[in-house]
């Protein structure tokens, strides 16, 4: 039986005990608004709530999987000793800690939070048209969703400095090569595979699962990490150095997202 519901421009339905979140900001690029964020914060907590849901899957309508942040939510920030309202927060809490199996499925552009947020995820499938991309330093930021501490855990400092530092895009396959998507997948078989893993999944003891995952993950440095990067996010926001940054990248591209 499926379930369906309209969050605004994120997309949510259930079957099969297979909760399918899908971005559904298309036109532009998946950028992530604040609204978005609390949307998919809510999906999140819905589906660890709920029995009849054993495996959550992450997807994007269109071309690309997700452009970051949209812009707009990082250029209201102005004074680091006061955190911004925001439900990036709730959604980051919600990501790192959510119990059950969490898959995503990634195509074209994934630059900042829709690069980051992989990291939380068990399995990732991703199309050879791939982009992954963490801008933060160009950007005169630091790196966000506790991917400073998580990123060099898989695959070690220096690679996970040169991504940081150069900020240069990695391809699907340079991603699988390092161990960042488990699963390369053609671009139009992309949606079916990660569905049938999640379906996979879902037929599995629930308990059994999210019990392998908890003693796989360390949930205080991650909570350590996140904290760390949020303190470490403000202070960068409110300097003049990031603030001349996202000036620049705004004037050469008007309508673009952010990381």
């Amino acid at each position: 039986m499926l379930e369906q519901e309209a969050i605004s421009e994120v997309r949510v339905s259930i079957a099969d005990r297979v909760m399918t979140i899908t971005l559904n900001r298309a036109r532009k690029k998946n950028a992530v608004t604040d609204a978005m964020y609390s949307a998919i914060a809510a999906s999140l907590r819905r589906a660890q709530e709920d029995p009849d849901v054993h495996v959550a899957l992450l997807t994007a309508d269109g071309a690309d999987f997700c452009a970051g942040n949209d812009i707009n939510v990082l250029m209201g920030v102005h004074d680091a000793r006061e955190a911004p309202a925001s439900n990036a927060e709730a959604f980051l809490t919600g990501l790192s800690t959510f119990p059950k199996p969490l898959i995503a499925a990634v195509q074209g552009m994934a630059i900042g939070i829709g690069a980051t947020l992989l990291l939380h995820c068990d399995v990732v499938f991703a199309a050879p048209d791939t982009q992954l991309k963490m801008p933060f330093v160009d950007l005169g930021l630091v790196p966000e969703a506790g991917s400073a501490r998580l990123l060099p855990a898989i695959i070690g400092h220096p690679k996970a400095f040169s991504i940081f530092a150069f900020g240069l895009p990695l391809s699907g396959a340079a991603a699988a090569d390092l161990g960042l998507v488990s699963h390369l997948v053609p671009r139009e078989q992309l949606q079916a595979a990660a569905l049938e893993a999640a379906q996979a999944l879902a037929s599995k003891p629930p308990a059994a699962l999210t019990a392998t995952k908890a003693l796989m993950r360390d949930q205080a440095a991650i909570r350590a990490a996140l904290a760390a990067d949020r303190a470490a996010l403000l202070e960068r926001l409110a300097s003049p150095e990031a603030a001349a940054a996202l000036a620049r990248f705004m004037a050469r591209k008007p309508s673009a997202a952010g990381p």
